[in-house]
């Protein structure tokens, strides 16, 4: 048996851990340096301001620790991080123009196919830089602004993204955030019109294929009054033998009476330091929901914010998280009520293998002017055998006896009563414990579009395998 086990291990099953040569690839030197921010600003060409704040953001990240409250990241050394890495290519609209290798990556992954069935425009990040950027005619009849970050500080819109970028998440609120600030390369800006309904998602993928590279994305999406969007993030990279790092930005703005929903499912490899922040400002009457799958990385700091500052402003967050053999995932949500009336729901999901060690994080603030507001929280986790690990560690933090909180939290391993059950019914011991496992990610993948709940279910399949 022993034997059998590590032959499973040996074969490379994931359809995420492949990798191309860097040909004709340019890659800053690594490091962190203000020679370094200064000519990535004229590589890429920045506005003063832009200049300004990198190098602002520089000195910021310089001041600050190394945040202390999450697993130990002393492994990742930024000194060996590059932290550009450009493709052969421009950007391009049409998807023969990407040359072959950048392309067969995201023919693997199903972008192009996904396109053509499911959305309504596309993203594709390739190291720092986008390379594919697609919108359906008729949603941009609609007025929605879609288009790479770059192109959005020089584009008509470029007032609105000097006054959003980094708002919400500012470089002092951790060394990591600053981090962002001074290399940020790459990501979306979106601009849904008021009382516009995009029917069908848009989708940003980002694949990291560089060798100790860093990767900085900033997704800003300003979703004005009455409108209604989905956007779909979806993160991956193949697996080397040093670390790698990802520190994005995400700012939402959901204005009064709006909705967005915000889906992701990240396989990172698991030689990754996943250090995400992610964060929504919601207005009156407005609702976000996350939807987060996390599969990759070696250790996760990720803990999405919403700050409900409108009076019935709402926010729900479901997530289930997936740590096996070397995996240290700490990862939870925060909601901030400032407004009356204000709800919030978390429900959670952690799975943890091989001893894995999954976190479950969450703050729950409720000012003294949130009178009326409620606040749910429910976190479960499962464990898979008895060298694993997982940990609840909720904060709640009220200033007003108007309101209605909650929190629920469970523990516990797969029953070997369900497991006899459907061996009984001819299904083997595997099979049947992946589809426990399964059953207990639904609430997660039910609220996926179907191509991505397939992909979660099968980013669950090959972590369950060989896990006898």
């Amino acid at each position: 048996m022993e034997n059998e086990k590590d032959n499973i291990k040996s074969i490379d099953s994931s359809p995420y851990d492949f990798r191309y040569e860097e040909k004709g690839f340019y890659r800053n030197k690594a490091g962190l340096t203000a020679e370094i921010v200064s000519k990535l600003s004229d590589d890429k060409n920045d506005p003063d301001w832009m200049r300004e704040f990198r190098q602002n953001a520089l000195k910021i990240y310089n001041e600050l620790r190394v945040p202390e409250w999450g697993p130990d990241i002393s492994g990742l050394n930024i000194d060996e991080i590059a932290t550009y890495v450009r493709p052969n290519t421009k950007m391009q609209g049409k998807w023969e123009d990407v040359p072959d290798d950048i392309k067969d990556t995201f023919e693997k992954l199903g972008i192009p196919e996904a396109e053509r069935t499911s959305l309504a425009g596309v993203g594709a990040q390739y190291d720092s830089e986008l390379v594919y950027h697609n919108l359906q005619d008729e949603v941009a009849k609609q007025g929605v602004i879609y288009t790479d970050f770059e192109s959005s500080l020089r584009g008509p819109y470029a007032d609105m993204v000097k006054e959003h970028f980094m708002q919400l998440v500012k470089p002092n609120d951790h060394k990591f955030a600053a981090l962002h600030g001074a290399v940020w390369s790459g990501g979306s800006f979106v601009y849904v019109p008021k009382n516009v309904k995009v029917e069908i998602p848009l989708q940003s993928y980002f694949r990291l294929n560089a060798k100790g590279a860093g990767q900085f994305e900033h997704t800003l999406i300003i979703v004005d009054e009455g409108a209604d969007l989905h956007f779909i993030e979806g993160c991956s990279a193949p697996k080397y033998n040093v670390a790698n790092l990802h520190a994005g930005c995400v700012e939402l703005y959901v204005k009064k009476g709006a909705h967005l929903r915000y889906s992701t499912v990240e396989n990172w490899s698991k030689n990754m330091y996943n250090l995400n922040t992610k964060r929504a400002r919601v207005e009156e009457g407005g609702s976000i929901e996350w939807v987060s799958g996390s599969f990759g990385s070696h250790i996760s700091y990720l803990y999405p914010q919403s700050d409900l500052i409108g009076r019935g402003a709402r926010a729900e967050f479901t997530g289930v998280t997936f740590a096996g053999a070397g995996q240290n995932l700490d990862t939870g949500a925060k909601m901030v009520h400032i407004a009356p009336n204000t709800t919030s729901v978390i429900t959670t999901k952690s799975l943890s293998k091989s001893g894995g060690i999954s976190t479950y994080r969450s703050a729950i603030y409720i000012g003294k002017e949130a009178t009326g507001s409620k606040a749910s929280v429910s976190c479960e986790s499962l464990m898979l055998d008895n060298i694993s690990r997982s940990d609840t560690v909720p904060a709640m933090d009220i200033h007003t006896d108007d309101c209605d909180v909650g929190h629920e939290a469970k523990i516990g391993r797969i029953s070997n009563d369900a497991v006899f059950y459907l061996m009984s019914r001819g299904i083997s011991e595997e099979e049947a414990r992946t589809m426990i496992v399964s059953g207990f990610a639904n609430p997660v993948s039910k609220e996926l579009p179907l191509e991505y709940a397939v992909e979660m279910n099968n980013l669950i399949r090959l972590e369950m395998k060989g896990s006898l």
